[in-house]
């Protein structure tokens, strides 16, 4: 992945609970699952213990972790599906999530 002169890629960056609930705050665009939106954000930009955090704050807030895009996935099938997916998947699972295919 190239990035812009002036765009610096951090990684194992970690976040204070506060911007960890900031990610419950982005809007999903029209046609997209608003709850599915939130946790697809929070896996492509947070690390795994971020994450973690996140789930909680995303359940307490009763959001659906079951939540599927525009395929019928859930977020936890669609990690499955990447090689570095695993300790999300775990997480997922962990917080109650399950991985069958809604109809």
């Amino acid at each position: 992945m190239s990035l812009k002169k002036d765009k610096q890629k951090i990684l194992g960056e970690v976040f204070d609970d506060d911007r960890v609930k900031s990610f419950l705050n982005y809007q999903a665009p029209a046609g997209v699952s608003p709850d599915y939106h939130l946790l697809e954000k929070a896996y492509r930009g947070m690390n795994i213990d971020n994450f973690k955090t996140f789930l909680t704050f995303f359940k307490a807030a009763g959001h659906n972790l079951n939540a599927t895009n525009q395929d019928g996935m859930t977020l936890m099938q669609v990690v499955s599906e990447h090689g570095h997916g695993e300790e999300y998947r775990a997480a997922l699972k962990d917080a109650g999530a399950t991985d069958s295919r809604v109809a």
